[in-house]
C-alpha cells in the first residue's frame, strides 16, 4: 500500500497539470451537487395531502416537523428560550392569506428556503426601522426624552426598537452598548458615525451607540393612527397655579377639547404633564409652583369635554392632570461619588421589603449610585452600576444589606432601616426566590412543601432583623415601606437628609413621576387565596407585636395599623 502511494505521488509530481485538472473537476462536481440541492422542487406530496410549500389550508395544522422549523425560525435570543419573537403590530397577520411570505417560504428545511426566509426577515426588519445616524446625548438633557431602560448583558437593536414601537414612539436610540432611549423627536446634534462604535451587549456585529452617543432609528411604520397615548396616568384634580406661565409654560386652546388631544399635544411637546382647564391645554413639569401634592375634590373639575362626551376636562380654575409617557429627565443622571465617603451608610431591610425600589428612589433623588453588601449580576445589568463596587469602596451613597448580626451592623456608621408588613414581605421574597426580581413563584411552589418551610425559617428572621438593627445600629432612621408608598415625597426627604446630600426640590418632584422603575411586579398574578394558615398567622402576629413594642420603647412610631389583625 505504501509503495502504491509513493508511485501515486511521483506520478502527479511529474505531471502537475493532470493533478490540478483533477482537482478542478472535483470542485465543479461538488458545485453542481450544491446547486441541484438548492433548486430542486419541494418533496413530493400525495394528491390528498396539503402541500406545505403552497401554504396550509386555513385551520389545518402543520406537521410536527414543520412546527419545529417555524418555532426555530422566529425564536428569541437565548434571553427568552421559550418565547416567540414579537414583532410590532404592523408585522402581525392572522393567517397565511394575509402574509404572502409565509406561502413563499414553505418548508424551512431546504437550503434555498432557509436563504429566502433569512432575506424576508431582513427585509421586514429594514421596513420596521430606518437608521438615521449617530447623535450627541447629554445625560442631563437627553436627546430622546421618552421611555428609557438598560440591560448591560442582553441589549439588542431589535429589543430597543420593539420596546419603543409598542409604546407608540417614533424614535429608538441605543447608547453605551446597553442603554435604550425612546422619543417622539430628536433633541440633540449630529455626531460623527465613527463615534458610535460600541457593540451591542446582546448581539455581535451590531452597533449600539457609544459613550454619550446615540445610534438612532426612526420607526417608519409607527403610523400616526397607531400612536395612541393610552398609558397616560391620571394624577387628579388640582387648583390652578398662581403663576400659570411659569408653572406650566406651554398652553394651547382647543375648541373640541378631549383628554386624548391634550395628552397627545403635551407628549409631542416633550412634557410629562398634561393639565386640562376647560378649553385650554397646559403642559409642563412638576415643580415648586405646581407640586401635585394638594389634590382637590374631583367634583370641582367635573366639566364635560367639548370633544368627548364621557370625560371631564376641568375648568379654568381647576385642572384635570394626566402624566404623559414623556420621561422627566431632570433626575435621571447618576454617577459615583466624586470623593471617598467618610461614612458608610446602610440601606438595611429584610428581604422582600422593597430594598431595590428604595435604591432606585435614592439614586434618582441624589444622582449618586447605591452600593451593595453582595453582588447581584441581574441588578448590575439593569443599571445599578454600584453593584459591582466593593461595599467599603466609599464611592456609593449607601449600601444595601440584609445582614442582622452585631458585627455586621456595627461596621456601618448609620442606617436607613426599611420595614415592611411581614405578610407582604414574605410573599415578595418567596416570589423573588422562585421567580426572579419581577417574576412569580409557580403554583407548585405555593402548594408544595417549599412555602411552609420558607415561612418557618424566614418569619422569625423578619423580627430579629429589625430588633438587631434597633439594638446595635449607631444612628438608625426607620422608614416604613407603606409610608414610603403613600407619602413618597416626605419620606424621601427624610432619607436624603440622613445621607447628607443637598437635593433640589424639583429633583424630588421629578422622582415622584419616575418612581416605579424597572423592578415592579405587574400585580396581574395575585394569588386567589390566602397562603397563610391559621398557625402561620398566629406566629407572625406574635412577631409583629414584638417589633411594635420595640419601636415604641425607642419613642418611634409603631408598625402601621394594617399589619394586623388578619
Amino acid at each position: 500500500m505504501a509503495k502504491l502511494w509513493v508511485k501515486f505521488q511521483r506520478y502527479f509530481r511529474r505531471k502537475p497539470v493532470r493533478f490540478f485538472t483533477l482537482v478542478a473537476l472535483y470542485l465543479t462536481a461538488g458545485s453542481l451537487v450544491f446547486l441541484h440541492s438548492g433548486f430542486v422542487g419541494q418533496p413530493a406530496v400525495a394528491e390528498n395531502e396539503p402541500n406545505p410549500a403552497a401554504g396550509a389550508p386555513e385551520g389545518a395544522e402543520l406537521p410536527y416537523q414543520d412546527l419545529l422549523h417555524l418555532e426555530r425560525g422566529f425564536r428569541e435570543t437565548p434571553e427568552s428560550p421559550n418565547a416567540v419573537r414579537r414583532y410590532g403590530p404592523w408585522l402581525k397577520s392572522s393567517s397565511s392569506k394575509d402574509s404572502p411570505e409565509r406561502g413563499r417560504l414553505g418548508d424551512y428545511g431546504g437550503t434555498w428556503s432557509r436563504a429566502l426566509k433569512g432575506r424576508v426577515i431582513r427585509e421586514k426588519e429594514e421596513e420596521r426601522a430606518k437608521y438615521v445616524g449617530c447623535y450627541l446625548d447629554n445625560p442631563s438633557r437627553r436627546a430622546l426624552r421618552g421611555l428609557s431602560f438598560f440591560d448591560y448583558k442582553k441589549m439588542t437593536v431589535f429589543r430597543c426598537q420593539d420596546s419603543c414601537a409598542e409604546r407608540g414612539y417614533l424614535y429608538a436610540g441605543l447608547e453605551f452598548g446597553a442603554e435604550c432611549f425612546c422619543g417622539h423627536k430628536i433633541q440633540g446634534a449630529n455626531a460623527s458615525q465613527a463615534e458610535c462604535n460600541m457593540e451591542c451587549k446582546g448581539e455581535k456585529n451590531n452597533i449600539c451607540g457609544g459613550v454619550n452617543r446615540l445610534s438612532i432609528y426612526r420607526l417608519e411604520l409607527a403610523q400616526e393612527s397607531a400612536r395612541r397615548y393610552g398609558s397616560a396616568i391620571f394624577r387628579g384634580c388640582f387648583h390652578r397655579p398662581d403663576n400659570l406661565s411659569l408653572a406650566l409654560p406651554v398652553t394651547a386652546t382647543m375648541l373640541n377639547m378631549s383628554v386624548d388631544k391634550c395628552v397627545d399635544f403635551c407628549t409631542e411637546k416633550e412634557y410629562p404633564l398634561a393639565a386640562l382647564g376647560g378649553k385650554a391645554c397646559h403642559c409642563g413639569f412638576p415643580n415648586t409652583r405646581f407640586r401635585l401634592h394638594d389634590q382637590e375634590d374631583e367634583q370641582l373639575c367635573a366639566q364635560k369635554c367639548g370633544g368627548e362626551e364621557y370625560e371631564s376636562c376641568g375648568t379654568p380654575n381647576y385642572f384635570i392632570v394626566y402624566q404623559t409617557q414623556v420621561q422627566d429627565n431632570r433626575c435621571m443622571d447618576r454617577r459615583f461619588l466624586p470623593g471617598q465617603s467618610k461614612e458608610l451608610i446602610a440601606l438595611a431591610s429584610f428581604p422582600g421589603a422593597g430594598n431595590t425600589w428604595a435604591r432606585h428612589l435614592i439614586e434618582l433623588a441624589t444622582g449618586f449610585y447605591t452600593g451593595s453588601y453582595y453582588f447581584d449580576g441581574s441588578l448590575y445589568n439593569k443599571g445599578f452600576r454600584g453593584e459591582r463596587d466593593h461595599w467599603r469602596s466609599g464611592r456609593t451613597i449607601c449600601i444595601k444589606t440584609h445582614e442582622s448580626g452585631q458585627k455586621e451592623i456595627e461596621a456601618f456608621d448609620a442606617a436607613i432601616l426599611l420595614i415592611r408588613n411581614p405578610y407582604k414581605a414574605l410573599m415578595a421574597e418567596f416570589n423573588r426566590k422562585y421567580g426572579g426580581h419581577i417574576g412569580f413563584a409557580s403554583q407548585a411552589h405555593w402548594k408544595g412543601k417549599e412555602w411552609p418551610e420558607f415561612v418557618k425559617n424566614y418569619a422569625p428572621w423578619w423580627a430579629t432583623h429589625t430588633l438587631d438593627w434597633l439594638k446595635y445600629g449607631k444612628k438608625v432612621l426607620v422608614v416604613h415601606f407603606e409610608d414610603l408608598k403613600q407619602d413618597l415625597f416626605t419620606q424621601l426627604e427624610r432619607m436624603v437628609s440622613l445621607l447628607d446630600v443637598d437635593v433640589f426640590e424639583d429633583r424630588l418632584l421629578c422622582v415622584e413621576g419616575q418612581k416605579d422603575g424597572n423592578f415592579k411586579r405587574s400585580g396581574l398574578r395575585k394569588l386567589e387565596y390566602d397562603p397563610y394558615t391559621p398557625e402561620m398567622q398566629n406566629t407572625i402576629n406574635s412577631y409583629i407585636k414584638m417589633v411594635d413594642r420595640a419601636l415604641k420603647l425607642r419613642n418611634l412610631t409603631g408598625v402601621p395599623d394594617d399589619y394586623y389583625p388578619r
